[in-house]
């Protein structure tokens, strides 16, 4: 079976439930970064559809295998590309920008390309947005709240972000492009709806990444009976959104009417410690790992969790996948792909 093509247990339907697609047939969309993980999933959501889909990808971090699938469909094509230096002169109804270096190791050691990706990158999108009058998805992150002080935050909470911290490459220029999606917005009109995603997972995570998210990292060394590697006490808390869920919240904002200038959080209130990650995906992989301790992160924020009483409200939208079941799915994934 093609390792990038395993589907989520539940399929597509899963991503796209409850969304009215009926607005998306034929309608053209360009996906920045639409090779990586969370882009591909929704190329692959959007060519199911009847969309037109073109995905822009420089594939520093995304891969061809995520969408080896979709190349040869009528209505998808691939442009390899940056899109720091990439001139959109095609009209697009929807432009989504989803390009970016997301995982801490590799934004620390290319701080430059980070922020270029989130700065020109993004005013490049609004400058065609500007130009043809199209729908502008920006996925922003959790990381502009910094380390939050407000649990759960909403998205009326300013931040607390080091501006010239290790992690500042990434906070910053993350916050750069939300500050301009909304200057765009008030001068020049752009429909801009901005995407506040908390930390993602699932099929299509790269297990033999070098630089890895830390679920794929627990997985990948649970699996291996490598030791589980925790920075910090393990008491630092995330919040985890399976990758269909994320799908279908971007699919939302994509078709409902009334969010231009809106900004959302896209995430899962259920918050949970590192180190009861760690527990947990060493009991779901029935795995002898032991859990070491290493130096915490600078910057490492202590909690994360999403208030998503605005999701609710503008988009009818809440999870549906519990962590235990999206682990499940997860790691069933990250066996086939490496063949265990």
């Amino acid at each position: 079976m093609n390792k990038a093509r395993l589907d989520s247990d539940d399929g597509i339907e899963a991503f796209i439930k409850g969304v009215d697609t009926s607005a998306l047939k034929n309608r053209s969309v360009l996906i920045t970064g639409g090779a990586g993980f969370i882009g591909s999933w929704l190329a692959e959501a959007l060519t199911t559809r009847g969309a037109k889909v073109t995905v822009l990808d420089n594939l520093s971090t995304g891969s061809l295998k995520n969408i080896e699938h979709l190349i040869g469909l009528s209505n998808f094509r691939f442009l390899r590309g940056d899109v720091s230096n990439f001139n959109v002169e095609e009209r697009y109804d929807f432009l989504v920008h989803a390009a970016s270096l997301p995982a801490p190791e590799i934004y620390v050691e290319k701080p430059v390309e980070t922020m270029l990706s989130n700065s020109l990158g993004t005013l490049n999108i609004l400058e065609a947005s500007r130009k043809h009058n199209s729908i502008v998805i920006y996925t922003s992150t959790s990381e502009v709240y910094g380390d939050a002080e407000v649990i759960p935050t909403p998205e009326s909470y300013w931040g607390r972000v080091n501006p010239i911290g290790i992690r500042s490459c990434y906070d910053e220029s993350k916050r750069f492009g939300e500050a301009l999606c909304i200057a765009y917005f008030r001068q020049y009109g752009v429909d801009v709806r901005v995407a506040r995603l908390f930390n993602t997972y699932g099929p299509r995570l790269d297990p033999n990444a070098r630089y890895a998210r830390v679920i794929s990292r627990f997985i990948t060394q649970a699996l291996s009976g490598k030791p589980i590697t925790i920075h910090g006490d393990g008491r630092q808390t995330r919040s985890f959104l399976y990758i269909s869920d994320a799908v279908n919240a971007l699919l939302r904002m994509m078709v409902k009417e009334g969010l231009k200038g809106e900004v959302i959080n896209i995430g899962n209130p259920d918050e949970i410690t590192i180190l009861e990650l760690a527990q947990l995906i060493k009991k779901l992989t029935a795995s002898k790992s032991e859990i070491e301790f290493h130096p915490p992160r600078q910057d490492d924020p202590r909690r994360r969790c999403p208030d998503i009483s605005k999701a609710k409200s503008l988009l009818e939208w809440e999870p549906k996948t519990t962590l235990e079941e999206g682990l499940k799915h997860t790691i069933k994934w990250f066996k086939q792909a490496l063949n265990l």
